[in-house]
């Protein structure tokens, strides 16, 4: 039997990198999935494909995930098509303005916050919403950031808004806990997506980077789609409020005048 037979999943972010790879993880493992997009409808169409592929439905919904009306659109119409919803991956994101605090302007900072921290609540606003309108257990799996921890300079905007969506995810862990249903976060650190898109395009920078991490090797999409899948199936049931740090060490490595 497949882990996930049966179940529906809807995937923010889902055109591509991380949630795509997540959408055809778990399509191999028997869910339908509901392809959530903002922009890019060749690489949706290109994820929906794989997830056919893969031998189940699939639809594609297009979404801002930082407008709530937008984010009741998505889940109205997909309950519409699929019934229900079982598991909630919120993968959609944007990365930093990459500006120092006096650089950066409050819509740069603000842009950040709404879509990674607030496209979030939303959207798991709206799980819960449904979820308490039927049996069964759920899952809520949003995709952080080892910065929901660790900090840089240049990325007051995104560090804000991972550390708080941690803080979202532990609050939301135990309000849901007597409905059946899981919330936990996965912590990636360098994986190459187009968040990472010039280690994806120079290897020399790539090779570079990868010296601070103790495995010495970036990571990959799949890698976090894996633990979704265990996050998501039956096997983590007793799992909630956790984040599980995929980074190959990285976030152990951070601190070089340490002895």
């Amino acid at each position: 039997m497949k882990k996930l037979t049966g179940k529906i999943a809807l995937i923010t972010g889902a055109e591509s990198g991380i949630g795509q790879s997540i959408a055809v993880e778990f399509a191999l493992q028997g869910a339908d999935i509901v392809i959530a997009y903002l922009d890019d409808e060749v690489a949706t169409q290109h994820t929906l494909s794989m997830v056919e592929k893969a031998g189940s439905r699939g639809t594609i919904i297009q979404a801002d995930i930082s407008d709530e009306q937008q984010v009741v659109r998505l889940f109205a119409t997909a309950k519409q098509q699929f019934k229900q919803v079982d598991i909630l991956v919120n993968s959609a994101g944007v990365r930093s303005a990459d500006k120092l605090i006096h650089q950066m302007s409050f819509e740069e900072f603000e842009k950040t916050v709404r879509v990674n921290l607030f496209g979030t609540f939303l959207c798991c606003q709206n799980f819960v919403k449904h979820y308490s309108q039927r049996q069964g257990s759920g899952r809520i799996i949003n995709i952080t950031s080892v910065h929901e921890e660790i900090v840089s300079p240049g990325k007051t905007d995104y560090c804000a808004s991972k550390s708080a969506l941690r803080g979202l995810s532990r609050a939301l862990a135990i309000e849901v806990a007597d409905r059946q249903i899981t919330v936990n976060n996965i912590a990636p650190g360098m994986i190459l997506t187009q968040m990472n898109q010039r280690a994806v395009d120079d290897a020399d920078y790539r090779v570079q980077l990868e010296q601070r991490i103790p495995v010495k090797t970036s990571g990959l999409p799949s890698d976090v789609a894996k633990v979704a899948l265990f996050l998501a199936s039956d096997d983590a049931a007793y799992i909630t409020g956790t984040t599980q740090i995929i980074d190959g060490g990285l976030s152990l490595n951070r601190a070089p005048g340490a002895r």
